[in-house]
């Protein structure tokens, strides 16, 4: 690692530590669109183990050098331009490794290692870009190398001395190449947390008629289906909401007509297994099924008139009609099935705070009231209906829950 600055050349950095970045990428472009792919089925046949790694004790002035697990292909390290810093690196996959059998042997895919290197910024983050440069490789087992190098010479030795001068010469070490700088990517969680409305006004869940002209609407589901009118520009955006950040240079002129045309082996192709199934979802704007389904209805004296009338004339009324009375009912769908759960889903349901809900009963046999447990909610049957009832709380302006 030298400092090939010239004189007077960025003096911020005299006497201050530089960051330097390590790669192992695929050079050819084609195995860069699916690199992504290629890069967790090696880690799937190779569980636990390292693409790229630093030799620790044969570097020389490297500090606090760092390898993120979650970048098998990626190292970093600190350094001082001005002391003499060497850095050896290991590359643990052979280029044959990502060829077809067939295609093996000296015919493997060519590697890029490159090396971006980043000065401090005012708030002392390493962010600020100085130099890149970049090299091809290729990997092979110890046997493998020799008969590639040798195979080259013999070639290299029959071309006339016209053809010869269209190559470069043979150095004694490599020399890296200035490049552009690769590509960071950010990740950005712009998800939104569900929000319940915190309005005070009177809880009057027991007081409505049942009609749907009298009970509150619930709040329509968040939903962020991408459209095929969407733009380019909109589409990144649609991509970094959930969580795409990383393929959107891959999808940088794709509109939401694009992206909805691609088949399920296309994306997957492309993004790899995990994310390819993650994203083909979201395109097709499948929704995960709830753990638990029950519906609510609130109650009102029609309902209970109603019911006594249903007991007094149950002879007559055998087929259960309701005087054409048309009672509304509304799902809430559970999926941690806790009763904090369960306190939210009702205050958002009928527009109220959750902290006005004081507690939540359900009505056992004799008419008792038996208070809702996570274990209780847990052995609740799908879509089992309940009336609910409000009963004033003794000591603040909330109320008690009772579903029947």
């Amino acid at each position: 690692m030298l400092d090939n600055r010239k004189l007077g050349e960025l003096p911020e950095i005299n006497g201050k530590l530089v960051k330097s970045i390590f790669r192992v990428v695929f050079h050819d472009r084609r195995l860069q669109y699916t690199e992504h792919q290629q890069l967790e089925g090696w880690r799937w046949n190779r569980p636990g183990d390292r693409i790229l790694d630093i030799d620790i004790p044969m570097s020389v002035g490297i500090i606090d050098p760092r390898a993120n697990p979650n970048q098998l292909n990626t190292v970093e390290f600190l350094w001082d331009p001005a002391k003499r810093t060497s850095v050896f690196i290991q590359v643990h996959c052979i280029s044959t490794e990502f060829t077809m059998r067939k295609h093996g042997g000296e015919k493997g895919v060519p590697f890029r290692v490159q090396i971006d290197t980043f000065k401090e910024n005012e708030n002392g983050e390493y962010t600020e870009h100085l130099h890149s440069a970049s090299c091809q490789i290729k990997v092979f087992k110890p046997k493998g190398a020799d008969r590639k190098q040798k195979t080259d010479r013999e070639k290299m030795e029959k071309r006339t001395p016209h053809e010869k001068e269209k190559y470069q010469p043979s150095y004694e070490t490599t020399i890296l190449t200035e490049c552009s700088p690769w590509p960071e990517i950010t990740y950005v969680n712009n998800s939104p947390s569900p929000g319940f409305n915190s309005s005070h006004n009177s809880f009057s869940l027991g007081e409505g008629n049942g009609s749907p002209n009298h009970q509150p609407e619930p709040p329509p589901p968040v939903t962020d289906n991408l459209l095929p009118t969407t733009t380019p520009q909109e589409a990144q955006q649609w991509l970094h909401r959930n969580r795409f950040s990383t393929f959107t240079r891959l999808f940088t002129n794709f509109s939401g007509a694009d992206l909805l045309k691609l088949t399920r082996d296309d994306v997957i192709q492309i993004c790899g297994p995990a994310d390819g199934i993650r994203l083909f979802n979201a395109l097709k704007g499948r929704m995960v099924r709830p753990r638990l389904t029950i519906y609510v209805c609130q109650e009102s004296l029609q309902l209970r008139e109603q019911q006594q009338q249903q007991q007094q004339q149950q002879q007559k009324h055998e087929d259960g009609d309701s005087n054409g009375t048309f009672f509304v009912y509304h799902a809430i769908y559970l999926e941690e099935l806790t009763a904090v759960e369960l306190t939210e889903k009702i205050a958002q349901l009928f527009s109220i705070s959750p902290c006005q809900i004081s507690q939540i009963y359900k009505q056992g046999p004799t008419g008792i009231h038996v208070l809702i447990s996570d274990e209780m909610i847990q052995n609740f049957q799908e879509e089992a209906c309940f009336i609910l009832d409000t009963m004033k709380a003794e000591t603040n302006d909330s109320y008690h829950i009772i579903l029947k």
